[in-house]
């Protein structure tokens, strides 16, 4: 009966999800392999959080050009269903993000507006270890808006689990400056 449920609404959520995509300006970065959809889709933004200062010293102020990334949640959802732990799921997850990244570095150093955007910014509920990517975090100042997110990303966390349990990470900023993201992702080979 769960499964059941599951597909129905990964379903729904995915003839939706084209939809949302038009509207949304978003572009995917990378190229499909295997059949999938890249992981990522880009837009550029304007910040509108509070200043923030990354370790390598680059100040994000309000207006700011930001490149934003989101996770193809429904293709990655689809995926996850094949895992039967969380260690393995987040395990996949990071790995599709780390060989993301590189398509995200190229793209950005080839868009018309490279010598404004100040890096990328990402949000989300899944911000355990990015660390180890090169993303530094920020929480929400914005009570509302950090409200806002946690809403919109309920839920992507309920069709993951197909329960609904307490959220144990409230979303937050990811950030990682332009130089940053070229140093670590911008040189590496892409097939």
């Amino acid at each position: 009966m769960k499964e059941k449920a599951r597909q129905c609404v990964l379903a729904v959520w995915g003839a939706f999800d084209p939809i949302y995509y038009a509207c949304s300006r978003l572009e995917y970065v990378g190229t499909e392999r295997n059949g999938c959809q890249p992981i990522f889709r880009v837009r550029i933004t304007r910040y509108k959080g509070r200043e923030v200062v990354l370790s390598d010293g680059t100040k994000i102020q309000k207006n700011d050009l930001l490149l934003k990334i989101h996770l193809h949640n429904v293709r990655l959802i689809r995926e996850l269903l094949r895992f039967d732990s969380e260690i393995k799921k987040g395990r996949y997850i990071f790995e599709q993000v780390k060989a993301g990244l590189p398509y995200v570095a190229h793209y950005l150093r080839h868009h018309e507006q490279f010598p404004e955007i100040k890096g990328i910014i990402g949000i989300t509920m899944l911000n355990k270890g990015c660390e180890r990517l090169g993303f530094e975090t920020f929480s929400i100042a914005n009570p509302f808006y950090k409200w806002f997110k946690t809403i919109g990303l309920i839920p992507m966390t309920v069709v993951a689990r197909l329960r609904f349990q307490p959220l144990g990470r409230p979303p937050k900023y990811l950030f990682m400056s332009k130089k940053k993201l070229l140093a670590l992702y911008g040189y590496q080979p892409i097939h």
